[in-house]
């Protein structure tokens, strides 16, 4: 007789971003219907930033050492891996820390603006480009600041700042990453092949060498603030944002012989990644990855937490997939949460998937971010909000789907 499927449980949710850090400010900030996004206007013009709040990163790095030699993504990334621990209890603990697996998803690290534009400078009387970079690269650069280019550092900080020792995996490519991320953290928890993971993500959007690589794929939205969705009737494009988003995924059996209580189930997961060549594909994929993550949901009204980043394909299929969901007798209510955080990349799917399992416990879902347009109606009032699906088609590569849903013994 074959086994009942495990349960996956959230048992812990680390967040930062422009909005605060922790999940009481998230929340507080996420369901208030008149606050607006938090947006640096000026420093980048013509592009907007979500930059990170004050945050003091002392409070989860406390050594000074440590402090100076990691990025500031990585900062923001042990921070929020951090809160993770300490709301799922599992920070300083001795007995769980060595049995926590670690994956993340991150960037390839970030350039030193300074020092290329010494080199850049230094081109205008020299062009020797190979000799110009060893000239000034070894004196510009310290040893510790060059290595923490490297996208596998921000787990080693995290397994050396937190104590999180058990195996460690990091993913790289953009959303896809955070997607894939996620996606490896619950199928090992399900396979029993591990008890305790966390999961996520960081992205630092407040750096010229970042929005330089964006636009120039002709990705960014250089106008004056819109949401989201209402961003594809001029060209489309996505804002960036600052945030830090980890996860505790943990087995039901073992939360419970702990004493910790969740914040959601997942119920399922999966991605694919469409070639995107002809017009269509992607919309097709999202339609297969729902085939697979609905089996057995039941109809009716379906909240949609949305990761679309308001870049003009991807985003207008995805609109057409989730309103064609009525054909499926299910009613979606959506939200595109990077209308109020910006679009975060890495860290934009389990930024997703923490939202979820937070409007899951607290019983409510998140008001329009559209403005008053027409993507985004009220949930409805008869309903109770039971499940949630979070949504992650990359900018540029990678989909993915989540169903979340409430537990009966979840936190108060």
């Amino acid at each position: 007789m074959a086994e009942e499927p495990r349960e996956i449980w959230i048992t812990g949710i680390g967040l930062a971003s422009s909005l605060g850090d922790g999940v009481r400010e998230h929340w507080k900030a996420m369901t208030d219907a008149e606050a607006g996004p938090a947006l640096d206007v000026e420093r980048f013009e013509p592009y907007r930033v979500h930059p990170l709040s004050d945050i003091d990163f002392s409070k989860q790095i406390p050594k000074k050492s440590d402090l100076r030699q990691m990025e500031r993504w990585q900062r923001i990334g042990v921070y929020s891996a951090g809160l993770a621990l300490e709301d799922a209890g599992i920070a300083g603990d001795p007995s769980l820390l060595p049995r926590t697996h670690l994956v993340v998803a991150a960037g390839s690290g970030e350039r030193d603006t300074a020092v290329d534009s010494q080199v850049l400078d230094a081109l205008a009387t020299r062009a020797d480009t190979a000799v110009l970079a060893k000239e000034i690269l070894p004196s510009a650069l310290r040893p510790t600041l060059f290595l923490a280019q490297l996208s596998n550092l921000l787990a080693g900080n995290i397994s050396i700042v937190h104590k999180v020792t058990a195996s460690s995996r990091t993913f790289m490519g953009e959303e896809m990453a955070g997607i894939s991320a996620v996606e490896n953290a619950v199928r090992r928890v399900a396979a029993g092949q591990a008890e305790l993971v966390l999961v996520g993500g960081a992205l630092n959007a407040e750096r010229e060498d970042l929005l330089l690589g964006y636009e120039l794929g002709c990705n960014l939205w250089a106008n004056a603030y819109r949401p989201v969705w209402q961003r594809l009737e001029a060209g489309g494009g996505f804002i960036p944002g600052s945030a830090g988003a980890f996860l505790v995924v943990e087995a039901r059996e073992h939360a419970e012989a702990r004493g910790a209580k969740p914040y959601a189930e997942v119920r399922g997961i999966a991605s694919n990644r469409a070639r995107r060549i002809r017009p269509g594909e992607i919309r097709d994929s999202i339609d297969a990855l729902f085939v697979e993550v609905s089996k057995g949901l039941a109809t009716g009204p379906l909240a949609v937490l949305s990761g679309a980043s308001g870049v003009s394909r991807p985003t207008s299929e995805e609109l057409a997939f989730l309103d064609d969901l009525d054909t499926r007798h299910f009613a979606p209510v959506i939200r595109a949460y990077g209308s109020r955080l910006g679009h975060t990349v890495e860290a934009h799917f389990p930024l997703g998937v923490a939202l979820a399992a937070l409007a899951l416990n607290r019983g409510g879902f998140y008001p329009a971010y559209d403005g008053g347009g027409e993507a985004e109606a009220p949930f409805p009032q008869a309903s109770v909000l039971d499940r949630v699906l979070v949504t992650g088609v990359g900018h540029w590569r990678g989909e993915g789907l989540a169903v979340m849903e409430r537990t009966s013994d979840g936190r108060a």
